[in-house]
């Protein structure tokens, strides 16, 4: 997987501004993630990689704190896209790739140079001298 698919950059939007930034003020004290306030009063940027947080599960710990987000129909939609997408990356992190479709173009490399075939230069020919 991409390292950079792994970092997300995502809106929290809150009720009101008042909780935007005590939520601002709690979120900066994490390792790993950064916060900023955007042109909204009640808008935060957030970044993290989904190493160490979900959006799911920020939003969760944010709610039992008390915080209400704005919850609109898209909001609420385009939420349970990023939860979903980043669960299934979670996951599949944890997944070895399989050797095969990383090794196969190897191999036949290493196995085709090994068989003399119509492009083979020889060492003689490859110094100027011409076969008999």
């Amino acid at each position: 997987m991409n390292p950079f698919e792994l970092h997300k950059a995502r809106i929290l939007k809150f009720a009101s501004a008042e909780q935007a930034e005590q939520a601002c003020i709690l979120l900066a004290g994490l390792n790993n993630f950064a916060v900023e306030r955007c042109a909204q009063d009640n808008w935060l940027q957030i970044r993290y990689s989904i190493v160490h947080y979900s959006l799911e599960g920020l939003q969760k710990a944010l709610a039992r704190e008390g915080f209400v987000f704005e919850a609109g129909l898209l909001d609420r939609m385009r939420h349970a896209l990023y939860h979903y997408c980043e669960d299934v990356q979670y996951h599949n992190l944890k997944t070895p790739e399989p050797r095969t479709k990383n090794n196969s173009q190897e191999v036949f490399v290493k196995a085709y140079g090994q068989h003399p075939h119509g492009d083979h230069v020889d060492a003689d020919t490859a110094a100027g001298e011409a076969k008999p």
